[in-house]
């Protein structure tokens, strides 16, 4: 299997499966005397580990990181630091429940990547969906915590979700104090407990919802990106869309700016005490694929998911028609969940394009 790294000059290796005995990622890239230890990391995986409230999967893992590589403590320096050669971190799996598994051995779950994998490498691990899971996030989230060292403390990066399924939150009531009050990274108090209700509703049903998720990064200096093929936007879009269960991305005012007017959608500027001043922020603070200073706006459509105890029409390996039902442990919103991983995502993004444009222009 190929294509398990991203990035240009950070750049990141994930491996492992959702039943295997661990999983972790390499970082390559990282610049030398950057404070980095496993506490540090631990906080971000926090945010991301299963069975934290019931709108969650109730797998126990503890995700545990272990550095095994790239950092060094020494009399000259306080605490450890990156060394500039690859950080290698591992978490293992100790909550596996393969069992639950064995029915659909050799049956494809609808929307799942089963009958893909299958058809392109002729052996998939059925066991949560192996390499497929969305188990494999938890790395990304460990590289994301190495990202934003690279990144410093000028840049904050934040997310929260914005809708599940049909109900979306009322963006003139955001506060950012909020997300760490609720089980949704939900940034309107009122719109949580819409969702509590929902949630509770739809997991009864034996069904799921999507939802979308918003990040943001703020303090991301003018003049990171490249033209043509190295574009900010197009990076974070691919980065975005590489994430489980991810259908669709926005940058900043994304699909909705193709009702806008020319007027409408500009991002009109005027002077004021500390240099260009925007007047909107429509270009979610990319144009012509380069950072304006702006934020960096992005939001991501996570689709229901797709592991179900409502039975739904599948086949077997062998054609026969069957019906499915997916038992076991999952998300009735797998978006809840992706907030993390897409700062991180955003976060690795940065770091690249931070270290590129470094290399590019002194």
């Amino acid at each position: 299997m190929s294509h398990n790294t991203f990035g240009h000059l950070f750049r990141v290796t994930t491996w492992g499966e959702s039943h295997g005995r661990a999983l972790g990622c390499v970082v390559d890239g990282c610049p030398p005397g950057l404070k980095l230890d496993e506490a540090y990391v631990q906080a971000f995986l926090d945010k991301r580990k299963p069975g934290t409230s019931r709108f969650v999967t109730q797998r126990k893992e503890p995700d545990q990181v272990k550095i095994l590589s790239g950092v060094f403590e020494d009399d000259r320096t306080d605490g450890q630091v990156t060394t500039g050669t690859p950080i290698s971190m591992m978490i293992e799996n100790v909550d596996q429940r393969s069992k639950d598994y064995s029915e659909i051995r050799d049956r494809y779950r609808p929307g799942h990547a089963d009958y893909a994998y299958d058809q392109k490498y002729g052996v998939r691990d059925y066991r949560g969906g192996g390499r497929s899971s969305a188990r494999e996030t938890a790395a990304r989230v460990a590289a994301g915590a190495v990202a934003r060292r690279v990144l410093g403390e000028d840049v904050l990066i934040r997310g929260a979700v914005v809708q599940i399924g049909p109900h979306a939150i009322d963006r003139d009531a955001w506060d950012w104090d909020e997300t760490a009050k609720n089980p949704f990274w939900c940034p309107d108090a009122a719109a949580a407990a819409r969702w509590e209700d929902f949630l509770d509703e739809t997991r009864k049903a034996g069904s799921s919802a999507g939802a979308v998720i918003e990040v943001q990064a703020s303090g991301v200096p003018a003049g990171w990106g490249a033209p043509v093929y190295g574009k900010l936007d197009a990076e974070l879009a691919g980065a975005m869309m590489s994430i489980n269960a991810a259908k669709g991305v926005e940058i900043g005012a994304g699909f909705a700016a193709a009702a806008f007017s020319g007027e409408q959608n500009a991002d009109e500027m005027r002077m004021g005490n500390e240099g260009v001043r925007f007047l909107s922020n429509n270009n979610g603070g990319v144009a012509g694929g380069i950072s304006t200073g702006q934020d960096v706006v992005v939001r991501i459509a996570i689709k229901p998911t797709s592991s179900i105890l409502t039975a739904t029409q599948s086949v077997t390996r062998t054609g026969e028609e069957v019906d499915v039902r997916t038992k076991g442990r999952h998300d009735p919103c797998v978006g809840i969940r992706g907030v993390p991983v897409a700062e991180a995502m955003l976060a690795c993004v940065l770091a690249d394009a931070k270290l590129r444009h470094r290399g590019q222009v002194g």
